[in-house]
């Protein structure tokens, strides 16, 4: 068995390796902001985060998978990352916080902590960024970080049921974005998936109480009042076109691939 994911990556991580202290202990990860994040469009976002992400981004449903992502972009870029830094307004998605850290799915059914080896933010030796094994045991960093996927991992797992929910109520209907900036530059966004107003409020009695008491009708409840905030994402597309010289083709909602790696 390799100590590298055997399965295709998710979005950003492009050579992950199981954490070892023989193979990483003298690795540390210095704090190296966000500019990995700056050409995703799109996020995927666990169903705890909803009441945060609402106030900032349009939660929407990718069309591949039906995961929940956050929309950062109607074109191919992130809007609220600029020179690295996440606005600081805006609360910053658990996926995007928790890299170049993932958890692995291993064959048997357990899970052990991996790290992307070619991020920008990990380096060799040096005194620079927070040490991951210290005598050879993990540093309390890196405690923190296994609590943190796993409660991640955990999230994860309560956001498939919810979406497995919605698929089975077959409430999920395709959807795109269509705006035109002062420009005259026209913008159509497609790719992403929304929960249809009228089949929803058509739910039986029954699944309307199940779901209240899985607290699913407030997530989407936030889910549908989210989508307010297109209109802040395309002001933050105006403002990035003024440096851009030529139309590209017309984008989607990128691959936000959420499976944990398996090795």
């Amino acid at each position: 068995m390799s100590d590298s994911a055997t399965t295709r990556t998710p979005l950003f991580y492009r050579r992950p390796e199981l954490l070892t202290p023989a193979s990483h202990g003298n690795l540390r990860v210095r704090s190296g902001g966000y500019g990995f994040a700056s050409e995703a469009n799109a996020v995927p976002l666990a169903i705890i985060e909803f009441g945060a992400a609402m106030r900032n981004y349009p939660i929407v449903f990718a069309a591949g998978d039906n995961y929940p992502v956050a929309l950062l972009g109607l074109d191919r870029a992130n809007r609220f990352v600029t020179e690295g830094a996440w606005a600081d307004d805006a609360y910053i998605p658990a996926y995007v916080r928790r890299y170049p850290f993932v958890f692995v799915d291993r064959a048997d059914d357990t899970f052990v902590l991996a790290i992307d080896r070619d991020a920008d933010n990990v380096v060799n030796g040096g005194v620079e960024g927070q040490a991951l094994f210290a005598n050879g045991e993990p540093t309390d960093m890196v405690r923190g970080i296994m609590d943190f996927c796993r409660d991640f991992h955990g999230a994860h797992i309560q956001t498939d049921h919810f979406v497995a929910g919605l698929a089975e109520q077959d409430l999920l209907v395709p959807q795109h974005a269509d705006a035109k900036l002062p420009s005259g530059r026209a913008m159509v966004l497609s790719g992403f998936k929304v929960v249809d107003r009228q089949k929803f409020e058509a739910l039986p009695d029954d699944v309307i109480l199940d779901w209240h008491r899985k607290g699913w009708l407030a997530l989407i409840h936030f889910h549908l009042l989210s989508l307010d905030r297109f209109a802040g994402l395309l002001e933050r597309e105006e403002a990035a076109s003024l440096e851009v010289a030529t139309e590209p083709a017309a984008p989607e909602i990128a691959s936000t691939e959420t499976q944990e790696f398996a090795a």
